[in-house]
């Protein structure tokens, strides 16, 4: 599916964010998340290798050397050390924040209801969001606040396989391949006001599962 194209099936709906097919956010379970994900889950999403990946990109990236946000998070960050700036985690389940041992601060959110970001101006080094960004319904304003709150060169890097709960995540992810998906989280943030958005795969996944992440740095102010 194609972002930036109308919904052959139909009309685009006035309703939709600007630019996207109608429909391309609804998802196949729209109750409330906060009783999807009111039961603590204590497991990882993809797999021993993909763990991997993600934690040498944020290492090569220096994002232990800040402060970081974990966007969507849960008991395990992925990173290798503790970030020299500290951790905020903010996701859905109170339980599995709170177990994430380089966490030192938790926010219980929501951002598909409020995607505002409690957080100050220019307050963190760098934002991260693992395999969660394909159940975003306001994705592009979730990362439009990991801009204001990232200093000048900050960095945002969000990672993703081909794993999903299919009830939770949008109906655009859903309706294209592993390659368009890199582009819709290329076209997020780019509407966001990233530039130099960068996009890889980072493990083919042969053997296990494939990685993909995209990431993008804060401009300086002109």
């Amino acid at each position: 599916m194609n972002p930036d194209q109308a919904d052959a099936t139909g009309p685009t709906d006035p309703s939709a964010p600007t630019g996207w097919p109608a429909g391309f956010f609804d998802r196949a379970d729209p109750t409330d998340d906060a009783d999807f994900y009111g039961a603590p889950r204590f497991v990882t999403h993809i797999d021993e290798g993909a763990i991997a990946a993600v934690r040498d990109l944020y290492d090569e990236l220096g994002v232990p050397g800040g402060r970081v946000l974990d966007l969507m998070s849960s008991w395990v960050s992925h990173l290798s050390r503790r970030p020299d700036g500290g951790l905020v985690v903010l996701g859905m389940n109170d339980a599995e924040l709170r177990a994430n041992p380089l966490a030192d601060e938790v926010v219980v959110q929501d951002l598909n209801v409020d995607p505002r970001l409690p957080l100050p101006d220019a307050s963190l080094d760098a934002a991260t969001c693992c395999v969660s960004i394909d159940y975003l319904t306001r994705p592009v304003e979730v990362q439009r606040e990991a801009a204001r709150v990232l200093r000048p060169g900050g960095v945002v890097v969000l990672t993703f396989s081909n794993r999903c709960f299919p009830t939770k995540a949008v109906r655009g992810w859903l309706a294209t391949d592993e390659r368009g998906r890199v582009a819709i989280v290329v076209d997020y943030l780019e509407r966001a006001g990233f530039t130099d958005v960068v996009a890889q795969l980072r493990t083919e996944g042969r053997h296990g599962d494939p990685l993909y992440a995209v990431w993008a740095h804060r401009p300086a102010p002109a």
